[in-house]
């Protein structure tokens, strides 16, 4: 068996993350799956990170406070890293986790809204907040389609085995995600072995148009959401479902909320409504509640879900555990 790739600290960085900001609640997200790349106790998150083609382990420690933020980086890698490497490292990481999101705006239109004004109260200083490429992103969501958690957990687990690198930094040993274009060499029959199902073309078509270079992350950052809609529908494999969560969580628009999923629309009638799972109320009546945050709606979502989802790790909630099926 191969051994892991030991990876040693290079360089440490402090940064200053403007405005109120709470690192447990941002760094960690107790809705996102456990995949084998990262782990997380409070004040600690460890996450391995495939930065331009070289394998990093990552630890982010949280120095501050709310009110006066500072987190430490601290970088690992096999050999040395040059200053350029790194610093672009540090402004991705920094934009990956919205270190420098303004949310004063947001937090006085709401902080006396009755659902949500205790919400942000008790999460001041949350980011939304991810380490995953957009190519990353798309093969997690290609995952997550029609699967329960459990399934979904064991097929990324699986591709991380067969393809990723398995990495170890700070007596920790991680699974790291391969790089874009990885695959090409890898048949989609092979793929299929891998008992991930129809799956395997949706996956080895993304990792093609990334290996050809006709999908530029950077670039389609730049672009307007209309542009951006129009060029991830494109994508083979890729739906609205999948749109909607890249326009939050990678290009980073709090105002766009035009899709709820099934699971989704359970968990919102519950959590909204106060209405049973099973007898969901109708999206359309969902979307038009969700006007009332504006265009923060994505936002303040994200802050009463997350608010959910932290309520899960301290106490049983049988209704949730219904609809999860881990």
């Amino acid at each position: 068996m191969k051994k892991p790739l030991k990876l040693r600290l290079q360089k440490t960085f402090e940064v200053k993350p403007k405005g109120d900001f709470a690192f447990d609640p941002t760094f960690h997200k107790p809705d996102h799956f456990t995949s084998g790349d990262n782990t997380w106790q409070p004040g600690i998150r460890w996450q391995t990170w495939n930065w331009k083609g070289k394998p990093l382990g990552i630890k982010f420690i949280n120095q501050g406070t709310v009110a006066k933020p500072l987190v430490k980086i601290e970088v690992y890698a096999e050999g040395k890293t040059s200053d350029d490497f790194a610093n672009s490292l540090i402004e991705e990481i920094k934009y990956l986790y919205n270190f420098d999101l303004d949310l004063t705006e947001f937090y006085q239109q709401f902080e006396n809204d009755k659902m949500l004004g205790p919400i942000i109260k008790k999460w001041r200083g949350m980011r939304p907040g991810h380490p995953s490429s957009l190519y990353e992103y798309l093969i997690i969501g290609i995952v997550l389609q029609n699967a329960t958690v459990r399934r979904s957990i064991s097929m990324f687990q699986t591709l991380l085995e067969n393809y990723g690198t398995e990495v170890e930094f700070d007596s920790k040993k991680f699974w790291c995600f391969w790089f874009p274009g990885d695959l090409r060499k890898v048949t989609e029959e092979d793929l299929r072995a891998l008992k991930i199902g129809y799956r395997a073309k949706y996956i080895k078509k993304i990792d093609d148009y990334f290996a050809k270079g006709e999908i530029d992350e950077d670039e389609l950052r730049a672009k307007n959401r209309d542009t951006q809609i129009e060029e991830l529908l494109k994508l083979y494999g890729v739906g609205p479902a999948t749109v909607w969560y890249l326009l939050f969580d990678v290009f980073h628009h709090w105002d766009f909320f035009d899709h709820v999923s099934p699971w989704e629309q359970k968990i919102y009638s519950k959590l909204f409504f106060d209405r049973d799972p099973e007898d969901p109320v109708p999206v359309p009546e969902i979307l038009k509640y969700f006007e009332r945050f504006g265009k923060y709606k994505q936002l303040a979502v994200h802050y009463i879900w997350e608010d959910l989802w932290w309520k899960r790790k301290n106490e049983h909630i049988p209704w949730l555990e219904r609809e999860i099926r881990i």
